[in-house]
């Protein structure tokens, strides 16, 4: 492997696409009218996903210096190194696999990394995953007082939480009897409130954490273990003994992690612990163990049917060429926007309730992979890194925020996310509420890419005074993502596609899209500084007037 990133801004793609860029007038009007093949020649398909590009910001020759630049940064080789276990990860001397959990059982050739087997190891702890996930489903797990499970808490944070959160809430009409609820923030209202309402005596906990360590986390793990056991001997299940104690948590926590010892001290019988890797990154873990909770939700086929949604999309990326492979020219778009048009944050904007986590799990995604400020040779960047990810679901934000999206003076691209088939084909009288739905996002994407000029607006008989506020400049891009339905299968190829654009991304910017010391320096800081928030003065005096001041303003007013 290359020991330093090639740069983008010295390949010939790129002083292309800056020249290209300052004689560049973006027209989408006039580039439909004028060519009605644009948006047949601009449409991809990847899977089960239909992806109109149409409206984004390029033209050919756009596109064509983009997929050069592709080639010139080596990004079907990086592409060939991360799949093949590589250490791609430099940082953290890791290789980058999140792609090897989603292989199917008997794929040829078999993948060995580092000595290991990857795909036995992957298939083992699935196995063991889709057995639980069968015993609680079933009824044949319970609780310390012999009853069947009815609500699994997932216990985590960062990627052990967003992942599962997004994805349950997504495919809720796969979901069976057992409710999934899920508890991240060290704010104890998290898991006061997610605990409240519960059954200490059909409620299971997954605990993850790969280190068993994670601060907020193993935080969260306590209280909800004084919970279970406050609660079950109020009901008189159990003694306030040790061993009736150990015995309820045996039966009412199981733990994603490798720290067995730790588990077990917890009081979790490691036999009750799934494994996974540290070649799996927390935001890229939702197909690992991590993956647990939705695996007793959805069951073990519905999880097989979403692990490969994720291969195919891994497939198109890995194999199709630059030119038709979508999660390449939309990671291209991307850098276009960033690096030559300016622009700051990238709304995604699904057409799917069910989708409403999707974008807070992006953020996450794209923001800790591609928000680096140095190469992964340890150099600085050379250009812009990242954008921020935002959004919310359609029609909520067109009563929201899409007014700065079309009419304001920044420039943010945005992707629209659409099934054909809802869960519930709801009629309001003799109107098909999906269609109406749909109609909505049809007209937005067709108002950003058209807008509507002074003389269209005057032609509505609208006052001279009024007409510059009703105009709308169009030139807004947006990309269409639409889809069958939401099945597991197609929320995996969603996930995975994204995946595949930041890492195209961090390609283009030479820049280690998989570790994060970014989270480490706050979290490193938050334990020194606790022993002031307790009350240490000698802790409290060491910081600096305004933490100081903060944390005397703390201890003044807490009342209890």
């Amino acid at each position: 492997m290359p020991t330093s990133p090639i740069d983008a801004t010295t390949t010939a793609a790129w002083r292309d696409l800056t020249a290209h860029r300052d004689e560049f007038r973006g027209d989408l009007r006039g580039w439909f009218e004028s060519d009605p093949q644009r948006a047949a020649r601009l449409t991809r398909t990847a899977g089960d996903l239909h992806v109109d590009l149409s409206k984004n910001l390029v033209t050919d020759e756009t596109l064509a210096i983009l997929v050069r630049l592709a080639e010139e940064v080596d990004l079907r080789g990086r592409t060939e190194a991360m799949f093949t276990g590589e250490h791609i990860n430099v940082t953290e001397d890791r290789a980058v696999l999140h792609t090897a959990l989603r292989r199917p059982k008997g794929m040829t050739p078999a993948l060995t990394v580092d000595g290991q087997d990857v795909d036995g190891d992957v298939q083992a702890v699935l196995e063991k995953v889709y057995a639980f996930a069968d015993k609680v489903r079933s009824g044949e797990w319970t609780g310390v007082t012999g009853k069947a499970v009815k609500t699994v808490v997932n216990i985590g944070i960062g990627g052990s939480d967003l992942g599962p959160v997004m994805a349950y809430e997504a495919l809720k009409p796969y979901a069976g009897d057992i409710e999934l609820r899920f508890v991240s923030n060290i704010d104890p209202s998290d898991v006061a409130e997610t605990v409240r309402d519960l059954d200490p005596e059909t409620t299971l906990f997954i605990v993850a954490s790969k280190t068993f360590g994670t601060l907020e986390t193993l935080t969260n793990a306590r209280l909800a273990r004084e919970w279970l056991w406050e609660t079950l001997a109020a009901a008189g299940a159990i003694d306030t003994s040790e061993e009736s104690r150990n015995g309820a948590v045996a039966k009412h926590f199981v733990a994603v992690s490798t720290a067995l010892d730790k588990v077990a001290a917890f009081g979790i019988d490691p036999e009750n612990a799934f494994g996974f890797w540290d070649w799996v990154g927390g935001r890229y873990s939702v197909t690992s163990a991590i993956g647990t909770s939705l695996a007793i939700a959805i069951g073990p086929d519905g999880f097989r049917d979403f692990l490969a949604g994720f291969h195919t999309m891994d497939e198109h990326f890995r194999n199709a060429p630059f030119e038709q492979n979508v999660p390449v020219l939309m990671g291209l778009l991307n850098v276009w926007y960033v690096n030559f048009l300016d622009a700051h944050t990238h709304a995604v904007l699904p057409y799917a309730q069910y989708l409403h986590r999707f974008a807070a799990y992006l953020q996450q995604m794209t923001m800790e992979s591609n928000g680096k400020s140095v190469r992964w040779d340890g150099s600085p960047v050379t250009t812009q890194t990242g954008e921020i990810f935002w959004g919310e679901p359609g029609t909520n934000g067109q009563h929201a925020f899409y007014q700065l999206i079309h009419q304001g003076t920044r420039l943010v691209p945005a992707d629209f996310i659409a099934v054909a088939t809802p869960a519930h084909p709801l009629r309001d009288g003799d109107a098909d509420v999906h269609e109406l739905f749909l109609s909505n996002f049809f007209a937005q994407t067709k108002a950003l890419a058209f807008g509507k000029t002074a003389d269209e607006v005057r032609a509505e008989g609208t006052p001279e005074e009024l007409v510059s506020a009703r105009v709308f400049s169009g030139n807004r891009p947006t990309t269409s993502i639409m889809a069958p339905s939401l099945t597991p299968s197609v929320l995996g190829q969603l996930i995975a596609l994204y995946e595949h654009i930041t890492f195209v991304q961090g390609i283009v910017w030479g820049i280690d899209s998989f570790d994060q010391w970014g989270v480490e320096l706050g979290k490193k800081l938050a334990m020194e500084i606790a022993p002031a928030v307790g009350g240490d003065t000698d802790a409290l005096s060491a910081q600096d007037p305004s933490t100081r001041g903060l944390i005397e303003y703390y201890l003044a007013n807490r009342t209890r």
